[in-house]
């Protein structure tokens, strides 16, 4: 099926974005084929700052009315305590909401981005989009990140090259509850990075002798240069962390 197909079937529909190239481009695609259609964004402690700007970026450029949900996930217990069904209950509940509010809003049908290169089986977070009726138009038409980011370049959108993320909740380990300081710790210390120019990147949390420590993952070709700044970067870093490590393992993007 192509999408034009999809949308034809599917003439409105709220598409949810994240600010990321996945779904930039299904809200794209969406505005081109659908004779209606919304963009809703989900505002938590897990969301970086810089993705509600892209989105924001995104709507305004594309002229499609942009929703935002504001959700304290913290408030759920299931999450907080982060074990491995943490991105079930999370999706769940957020999406649950999206499903509301988009109904009251007209809209029966709600997408969002998963595409045909994602691996959904056994992924907690994709098992609740199931059970809550939520498509995924990208992945049902076949469409791989990189096909997407290779139309997404013809289109000219900003989100072609845009570096894969995932939110603010991955970084912190199975089992450590999730604290909304916890997180801002990591949002300021990845923020610090990329004002050193590294890109694609994420800064984890382990836990050390002496307290946590920040576990920083980046790409093969910065490793010159993280060696270059390690010394200003740990001394920045030590206003949020005890200690600072440097995974010598290359982060993919798929990580």
């Amino acid at each position: 099926m192509e999408l034009k197909s999809f949308f034809e079937g599917c003439p409105r529909a709220a598409v949810a974005v994240s600010g990321g190239t996945d779904s930039a481009f299904l809200l794209y695609m969406a505005k081109k084929y659908a004779k209606e259609v919304s963009a809703w964004y989900f505002m938590t402690p897990f969301q970086m700052l810089s993705e509600s700007e892209d989105t924001k970026k995104l709507c305004s450029q594309l002229g499609i009315r942009l929703h935002i949900i504001k959700e304290n996930i913290l408030r759920y217990p299931e999450v907080v305590r982060n074990d491995l069904q943490r991105c079930y209950y999370c999706k769940y509940y957020m999406f649950k909401r999206l499903k509301q509010e988009a109904y009251a809003a007209g809209y029966e049908i709600v997408l969002e981005g998963t595409n045909a290169s994602d691996q959904p089986e056994g992924r907690p977070g994709y098992r609740a989009l199931q059970e809550l009726g939520i498509l995924s138009p990208l992945r049902e038409c076949g469409l791989t990140k990189e096909e997407i980011r290779r139309e997404s370049k013809k289109l000219g959108l900003f989100t072609a090259d845009k570096p894969s993320n995932s939110c603010l909740a991955t970084r912190v380990p199975v089992e450590m509850e999730i604290t909304y300081p916890l997180l801002q710790r990591v949002e300021q210390c990845e923020k610090i990075l990329e004002q050193f120019g590294f890109f694609d990147l994420r800064v984890r949390i382990v836990e050390a002798a002496d307290g946590l420590a920040a576990k920083i993952q980046i790409r093969q070709e910065q490793m010159e240069e993280m060696f270059r700044y390690y010394d200003k970067i740990t001394e920045q870093f030590s206003m949020y962390f005890q200690e600072v490590w440097l995974d010598l393992k290359p982060r993919k993007e798929s990580d």
